[in-house]
Protein backbone atom coordinates (compact mmCIF):
# COMPACT_ATOMS: atom_id res chain seq x y z
CA UNK A 1 0.00 0.00 0.00
CA UNK A 2 1.43 3.19 -0.55
CA UNK A 3 0.28 7.01 0.20
CA UNK A 4 1.23 6.53 3.79
CA UNK A 5 3.47 9.52 3.59
CA UNK A 6 2.62 13.31 3.58
CA UNK A 7 5.34 15.89 2.59
CA UNK A 8 8.82 16.77 1.15
CA UNK A 9 11.06 17.65 3.83
CA UNK A 10 9.41 18.08 7.03
CA UNK A 11 7.50 14.15 6.25
CA UNK A 12 5.32 11.94 8.69
CA UNK A 13 4.71 8.40 7.73
CA UNK A 14 1.67 6.96 9.41
CA UNK A 15 1.40 3.45 10.50
CA UNK A 16 -1.65 1.42 11.89
CA UNK A 17 -5.07 0.20 12.04
CA UNK A 18 -8.43 1.23 13.94
CA UNK A 19 -8.31 -2.20 15.92
CA UNK A 20 -5.12 -3.20 15.86
CA UNK A 21 -2.52 -2.92 18.37
CA UNK A 22 -1.33 0.43 17.85
CA UNK A 23 -1.25 3.56 15.31
CA UNK A 24 1.22 5.40 15.12
CA UNK A 25 4.40 7.20 13.09
CA UNK A 26 7.63 8.81 11.85
CA UNK A 27 8.59 11.68 11.34
CA UNK A 28 11.48 12.79 9.02
CA UNK A 29 12.98 16.95 9.14
CA UNK A 30 12.46 17.67 12.00
CA UNK A 31 15.02 20.20 13.35
CA UNK A 32 17.23 19.53 16.56
CA UNK A 33 17.04 22.15 19.75
CA UNK A 34 12.98 22.30 19.95
CA UNK A 35 11.93 21.73 23.00
CA UNK A 36 8.84 20.19 23.22
CA UNK A 37 5.63 21.49 24.61
CA UNK A 38 4.08 17.75 25.32
CA UNK A 39 0.95 19.05 27.18
CA UNK A 40 0.40 21.19 24.35
CA UNK A 41 0.53 18.01 22.04
CA UNK A 42 -1.45 15.84 24.57
CA UNK A 43 -3.94 18.78 24.66
CA UNK A 44 -4.10 18.09 21.20
CA UNK A 45 -4.97 14.67 21.12
CA UNK A 46 -7.82 14.91 23.93
CA UNK A 47 -9.56 17.71 21.23
CA UNK A 48 -9.64 14.95 18.74
CA UNK A 49 -9.90 11.74 20.67
CA UNK A 50 -13.16 9.78 20.82
CA UNK A 51 -15.41 9.91 24.26
CA UNK A 52 -14.86 13.54 24.60
CA UNK A 53 -19.11 14.94 24.77
CA UNK A 54 -22.16 12.82 24.43
CA UNK A 55 -22.00 14.22 20.00
CA UNK A 56 -19.37 11.75 19.42
CA UNK A 57 -18.65 8.50 19.28
CA UNK A 58 -18.53 6.84 22.84
CA UNK A 59 -15.42 4.92 22.18
CA UNK A 60 -12.79 5.15 24.82
CA UNK A 61 -9.56 5.80 24.35
CA UNK A 62 -7.25 7.99 26.10
CA UNK A 63 -5.01 8.37 22.98
CA UNK A 64 -1.69 9.13 25.05
CA UNK A 65 1.34 9.29 22.85
CA UNK A 66 4.55 6.89 23.65
CA UNK A 67 7.72 8.67 21.67
CA UNK A 68 10.32 6.06 21.13
CA UNK A 69 13.02 7.71 19.13
CA UNK A 70 14.25 11.89 18.30
CA UNK A 71 13.96 13.12 21.92
CA UNK A 72 16.12 13.51 24.46
CA UNK A 73 16.03 15.29 27.81
CA UNK A 74 12.73 17.08 25.74
CA UNK A 75 14.72 18.13 22.93
CA UNK A 76 14.52 17.25 19.53
CA UNK A 77 17.99 15.35 18.08
CA UNK A 78 17.14 15.93 14.57
CA UNK A 79 16.65 12.07 14.07
CA UNK A 80 13.66 10.52 13.13
CA UNK A 81 10.84 10.96 15.89
CA UNK A 82 9.15 7.91 15.92
CA UNK A 83 6.03 7.46 18.11
CA UNK A 84 2.76 5.08 19.05
CA UNK A 85 -0.62 5.02 20.55
CA UNK A 86 -1.83 2.29 22.03
CA UNK A 87 -5.25 0.68 20.62
CA UNK A 88 -7.55 -0.07 24.33
CA UNK A 89 -10.88 -0.10 23.82
CA UNK A 90 -11.79 -2.12 20.33
CA UNK A 91 -15.20 -4.08 20.58
CA UNK A 92 -13.56 -6.15 17.06
CA UNK A 93 -16.83 -8.47 17.56
CA UNK A 94 -19.26 -5.45 16.81
CA UNK A 95 -17.77 -5.95 12.91
CA UNK A 96 -18.39 -9.32 12.62
CA UNK A 97 -21.93 -9.71 11.40
CA UNK A 98 -19.98 -7.13 8.26
CA UNK A 99 -17.31 -9.34 7.57
CA UNK A 100 -18.48 -10.29 4.49
CA UNK A 101 -20.85 -7.60 3.77
CA UNK A 102 -19.84 -4.34 1.65
CA UNK A 103 -20.99 -1.53 3.73
CA UNK A 104 -22.63 1.32 1.74
CA UNK A 105 -20.67 4.27 0.40
CA UNK A 106 -18.21 3.06 2.56
CA UNK A 107 -14.53 1.88 1.34
CA UNK A 108 -14.67 -1.75 2.12
CA UNK A 109 -15.83 -2.63 -1.70
CA UNK A 110 -13.26 -0.75 -3.17
CA UNK A 111 -10.92 -2.18 -0.80
CA UNK A 112 -10.99 -5.37 -1.26
CA UNK A 113 -11.17 -4.83 -4.36
CA UNK A 114 -7.75 -3.01 -5.37
CA UNK A 115 -5.95 -5.24 -2.17
CA UNK A 116 -7.82 -8.51 -2.13
CA UNK A 117 -7.72 -8.66 1.40
CA UNK A 118 -9.97 -6.47 3.71
CA UNK A 119 -9.74 -6.14 7.43
CA UNK A 120 -13.39 -5.38 8.72
CA UNK A 121 -13.00 -4.25 11.70
CA UNK A 122 -13.48 -0.79 11.90
CA UNK A 123 -12.08 -0.05 8.89
CA UNK A 124 -8.72 -1.08 9.06
CA UNK A 125 -6.34 1.32 7.97
CA UNK A 126 -8.99 3.06 5.84
CA UNK A 127 -10.55 4.11 9.36
CA UNK A 128 -10.44 7.98 10.41
CA UNK A 129 -8.34 6.50 13.77
CA UNK A 130 -5.41 6.88 11.74
CA UNK A 131 -5.96 10.42 11.69
CA UNK A 132 -4.54 10.87 15.36
CA UNK A 133 -0.94 10.09 14.14
CA UNK A 134 -1.18 13.10 11.94
CA UNK A 135 -2.41 15.53 15.13
CA UNK A 136 0.97 14.04 16.70
CA UNK A 137 2.99 15.43 13.72
CA UNK A 138 0.76 18.61 13.66
CA UNK A 139 0.92 19.34 16.94
CA UNK A 140 4.50 19.59 16.24
CA UNK A 141 4.54 21.00 13.42
CA UNK A 142 2.62 23.46 14.92
CA UNK A 143 4.82 24.50 18.01
CA UNK A 144 7.79 24.93 15.37
CA UNK A 145 5.35 27.34 13.37
CA UNK A 146 4.86 29.12 16.58
CA UNK A 147 8.56 29.73 16.99
CA UNK A 148 7.63 32.64 14.26
CA UNK A 149 4.49 33.45 15.63
CA UNK A 150 2.52 31.51 12.43
CA UNK A 151 -1.05 30.73 14.24
CA UNK A 152 -3.44 28.26 13.23
CA UNK A 153 -6.91 28.13 14.18
CA UNK A 154 -10.05 25.89 13.22
CA UNK A 155 -13.79 26.29 14.21
CA UNK A 156 -17.03 24.20 13.15
CA UNK A 157 -18.95 27.23 11.06
CA UNK A 158 -21.72 25.05 9.91
CA UNK A 159 -23.70 21.76 10.43
CA UNK A 160 -26.19 20.79 8.26
CA UNK A 161 -28.21 24.06 7.55
CA UNK A 162 -27.15 25.68 10.88
CA UNK A 163 -24.57 28.32 9.55
CA UNK A 164 -22.22 30.79 11.27
CA UNK A 165 -22.43 33.80 8.63
CA UNK A 166 -20.27 36.00 10.85
CA UNK A 167 -16.86 37.04 9.61
CA UNK A 168 -14.11 35.49 11.17
CA UNK A 169 -12.26 38.93 12.19
CA UNK A 170 -15.72 39.57 14.58
CA UNK A 171 -15.18 36.31 16.26
CA UNK A 172 -13.71 35.53 19.69
CA UNK A 173 -11.56 32.47 19.04
CA UNK A 174 -11.02 31.79 22.82
CA UNK A 175 -14.86 30.46 22.76
CA UNK A 176 -14.11 27.48 20.72
CA UNK A 177 -13.19 25.28 23.49
CA UNK A 178 -16.03 26.60 25.76
CA UNK A 179 -18.33 23.80 23.76
CA UNK A 180 -18.09 20.70 22.57
CA UNK A 181 -19.71 21.35 19.52
CA UNK A 182 -16.32 23.65 18.78
CA UNK A 183 -18.23 26.69 17.50
CA UNK A 184 -16.90 30.01 18.83
CA UNK A 185 -21.01 31.46 18.36
CA UNK A 186 -22.15 29.98 21.63
CA UNK A 187 -25.85 30.43 21.24
CA UNK A 188 -25.44 28.85 17.56
CA UNK A 189 -23.38 25.71 18.88
CA UNK A 190 -26.42 25.05 21.42
CA UNK A 191 -28.87 24.41 18.38
CA UNK A 192 -26.12 22.42 16.81
CA UNK A 193 -25.51 20.61 19.62
CA UNK A 194 -29.52 19.94 19.85
CA UNK A 195 -29.62 19.20 16.22
CA UNK A 196 -26.88 16.93 16.78
CA UNK A 197 -28.65 14.73 19.63
CA UNK A 198 -32.08 14.65 17.99
CA UNK A 199 -30.22 13.04 14.71
CA UNK A 200 -27.98 10.52 17.13
CA UNK A 201 -31.07 9.55 19.23
CA UNK A 202 -32.88 8.46 15.28
CA UNK A 203 -29.47 6.80 14.53
CA UNK A 204 -28.68 9.05 12.03
CA UNK A 205 -25.83 11.44 11.09
CA UNK A 206 -25.30 14.89 9.71
CA UNK A 207 -21.73 16.55 7.95
CA UNK A 208 -21.00 20.56 7.94
CA UNK A 209 -18.08 22.84 7.36
CA UNK A 210 -14.90 23.79 9.26
CA UNK A 211 -12.94 27.25 8.90
CA UNK A 212 -9.41 27.66 9.30
CA UNK A 213 -7.37 30.56 9.68
CA UNK A 214 -3.90 30.85 9.52
CA UNK A 215 -2.20 33.97 10.30
CA UNK A 216 1.21 35.76 10.20
CA UNK A 217 2.17 33.80 7.20
CA UNK A 218 5.60 35.10 5.96
CA UNK A 219 5.50 36.48 2.14
CA UNK A 220 6.42 33.96 -0.57
CA UNK A 221 5.68 30.45 0.44
CA UNK A 222 4.13 28.37 -1.95
CA UNK A 223 5.96 27.82 -5.57
CA UNK A 224 3.30 30.01 -9.18
CA UNK A 225 3.06 26.33 -10.96
CA UNK A 226 2.22 22.51 -9.52
CA UNK A 227 3.71 23.70 -6.20
CA UNK A 228 0.69 26.00 -5.32
CA UNK A 229 0.51 26.83 -1.68
CA UNK A 230 -3.44 26.68 -2.26
CA UNK A 231 -3.01 23.15 -3.95
CA UNK A 232 -1.14 21.47 -1.04
CA UNK A 233 -3.27 22.83 1.27
CA UNK A 234 -6.47 21.28 -0.73
CA UNK A 235 -4.33 18.08 -1.05
CA UNK A 236 -4.02 17.75 2.55
CA UNK A 237 -7.48 18.36 3.18
CA UNK A 238 -8.82 16.09 0.78
CA UNK A 239 -6.78 13.05 2.04
CA UNK A 240 -8.78 13.55 5.51
CA UNK A 241 -11.90 10.67 5.77
CA UNK A 242 -15.09 12.06 5.04
CA UNK A 243 -13.97 15.15 3.35
CA UNK A 244 -16.19 16.13 0.16
CA UNK A 245 -14.68 19.96 -0.48
CA UNK A 246 -12.22 22.81 -0.17
CA UNK A 247 -12.17 25.92 -0.99
CA UNK A 248 -9.87 29.23 0.05
CA UNK A 249 -10.25 32.77 0.30
CA UNK A 250 -13.71 33.61 -1.56
CA UNK A 251 -14.00 30.26 -2.71
CA UNK A 252 -17.17 29.61 -5.02
CA UNK A 253 -18.65 33.04 -3.58
CA UNK A 254 -16.28 34.31 -5.76
CA UNK A 255 -18.17 33.16 -8.58
CA UNK A 256 -21.04 34.90 -8.05
CA UNK A 257 -19.37 38.43 -8.47
CA UNK A 258 -17.89 40.78 -10.88
CA UNK A 259 -14.31 41.35 -11.32
CA UNK A 260 -14.08 44.94 -10.24
CA UNK A 261 -15.95 43.94 -6.89
CA UNK A 262 -13.52 41.47 -6.26
CA UNK A 263 -10.07 42.59 -7.05
CA UNK A 264 -8.00 42.99 -3.86
CA UNK A 265 -6.97 46.81 -3.64
CA UNK A 266 -3.24 47.58 -2.62
CA UNK A 267 -3.04 49.59 0.30
CA UNK A 268 0.64 52.08 1.07
CA UNK A 269 1.95 49.28 3.77
CA UNK A 270 1.49 46.28 0.82
CA UNK A 271 -1.03 45.06 2.24
CA UNK A 272 -4.38 44.33 0.45
CA UNK A 273 -7.83 46.41 1.50
CA UNK A 274 -9.89 43.56 1.22
CA UNK A 275 -8.98 39.57 1.01
CA UNK A 276 -11.33 37.85 -1.59
CA UNK A 277 -7.57 36.19 -2.51
CA UNK A 278 -7.21 34.21 0.83
CA UNK A 279 -3.89 35.64 1.50
CA UNK A 280 -2.71 33.37 -1.41
CA UNK A 281 -1.72 35.00 -5.32
CA UNK A 282 -0.47 33.17 -8.01
CA UNK A 283 0.26 30.00 -5.48
CA UNK A 284 2.35 31.94 -3.31
CA UNK A 285 1.29 33.53 0.15
CA UNK A 286 1.24 37.16 -0.30
CA UNK A 287 1.11 37.99 3.98
CA UNK A 288 -2.78 38.32 4.66
CA UNK A 289 -4.39 36.35 6.45
CA UNK A 290 -5.02 32.65 4.93
CA UNK A 291 -8.28 31.32 5.35
CA UNK A 292 -10.00 28.45 3.68
CA UNK A 293 -13.25 26.26 4.75
CA UNK A 294 -13.24 22.35 4.72
CA UNK A 295 -16.58 20.30 3.96
CA UNK A 296 -17.71 17.05 5.30
CA UNK A 297 -20.10 14.49 4.45
CA UNK A 298 -22.45 12.69 6.74
CA UNK A 299 -20.91 10.15 8.13
CA UNK A 300 -22.45 6.65 6.21
CA UNK A 301 -22.52 4.72 8.96
CA UNK A 302 -25.67 4.97 10.44
CA UNK A 303 -27.77 2.90 12.89
CA UNK A 304 -31.15 2.49 10.24
CA UNK A 305 -31.79 -0.30 8.55
CA UNK A 306 -29.34 -0.42 5.66
CA UNK A 307 -29.09 -2.21 2.25
CA UNK A 308 -25.69 -3.04 0.31
CA UNK A 309 -25.21 -4.13 -3.61
CA UNK A 310 -26.33 -7.73 -2.62
CA UNK A 311 -29.78 -6.78 -1.28
CA UNK A 312 -28.79 -7.73 2.01
CA UNK A 313 -30.55 -5.98 4.89
CA UNK A 314 -27.83 -5.63 7.51
CA UNK A 315 -27.85 -3.24 10.86
CA UNK A 316 -24.39 -1.62 11.47
CA UNK A 317 -23.26 -1.89 15.42
CA UNK A 318 -20.71 -0.25 16.91
CA UNK A 319 -19.30 3.01 18.40
CA UNK A 320 -19.53 5.73 15.51
CA UNK A 321 -19.94 9.86 15.13
CA UNK A 322 -23.25 11.14 14.71
CA UNK A 323 -21.03 14.35 13.46
CA UNK A 324 -17.47 14.18 13.00
CA UNK A 325 -17.07 17.90 12.76
CA UNK A 326 -16.19 18.77 16.67
CA UNK A 327 -13.57 16.00 16.52
CA UNK A 328 -11.72 16.70 12.98
CA UNK A 329 -10.85 20.68 14.07
CA UNK A 330 -7.54 19.71 15.32
CA UNK A 331 -7.37 17.35 12.06
CA UNK A 332 -7.30 20.97 9.98
CA UNK A 333 -5.26 22.29 11.89
CA UNK A 334 -2.74 19.54 11.88
CA UNK A 335 -2.63 19.44 8.18
CA UNK A 336 -2.28 23.33 7.62
CA UNK A 337 0.49 23.24 10.28
CA UNK A 338 2.18 20.08 8.39
CA UNK A 339 1.67 21.67 4.93
CA UNK A 340 3.15 24.92 5.90
CA UNK A 341 5.88 24.31 8.07
CA UNK A 342 7.01 21.64 5.07
CA UNK A 343 7.72 24.70 2.97
CA UNK A 344 9.32 26.95 5.42
CA UNK A 345 11.60 24.21 6.04
CA UNK A 346 12.08 23.79 2.31
CA UNK A 347 13.02 27.36 2.00
CA UNK A 348 15.36 27.43 4.87
CA UNK A 349 13.56 30.19 7.02
CA UNK A 350 15.58 30.37 10.02
CA UNK A 351 12.97 29.76 12.84
CA UNK A 352 15.29 29.56 15.96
Amino acid sequence: MAGNIFGKLFRVTTFGESHGHALGGIIDGCPSGLKLNFEEINNELNRRKPGQSSIVTQRKESDEVIFLSGIFDGFTTGTPIGFIIKNKDHNSKDYFNIKNIYRPSHSDFTYYKKYVIRDYRGGGRSSARETVSRVVAGAIAKQLLKINNILIKAYVSSIGGLNLSENYNKLDFSKIENTPVRCPDLQLAEKMIKYINKLRKKGDTIGGIITCIIQNVPIGIGEPVFDKLHAELGKAMLSINAVKGFEYGSGFYGTKIKGSNHIDKYQNNGSTKTNFSGGIQGGISNGMDIYLKVAFKAVATIKKKSINFNKKKIFVKGRHDPCVLPRAVPIIEAMSALVLYDYIHMYKILLF
